[in-house]
């Protein structure tokens, strides 16, 4: 059994929590599933808003799915979090990935 179906078999027993969801987040966008990762991800972090990791992986995903704009939003909520949190090298992390996104969308993408 994949780690994917094992997360989703937890999942469907009622085992929800931040943790899963970030995980089967991560499993979607590893398999080229953006749009499922995103909707996880977006579950994680609406059951735990200052989840650092999963703003960074949710604005990863949105970007490989070419939302960049929402990325770019999405990297600047997950900073603002990281932030308050004390988490530091999560927020260095995302501002690396939200200046490039910058770069992208001034370069007229």
């Amino acid at each position: 059994m994949s780690a994917l179906e094992n997360f989703e078999r937890m999942l469907a027993q009622g085992k929800d929590s931040a943790l899963l969801r970030f995980s089967l987040g991560n499993e979607y966008l590893k398999a080229g599933r953006a749009q499922e990762a995103i909707a996880h991800l977006r579950e994680a972090l609406r059951q735990q808003p200052h989840y650092s990791a999963a703003w960074k992986l949710l604005g990863r995903a949105l970007a490989e799915s070419g939302a960049l704009a929402e990325a770019l939003a999405t990297f600047r909520q997950g900073i603002a979090a990281a932030e308050a949190h004390g988490d530091l090298q999560a927020a260095r992390e995302m501002q690396v990935f939200a200046r490039r996104i910058e770069k992208q969308l001034g370069a007229g993408g």
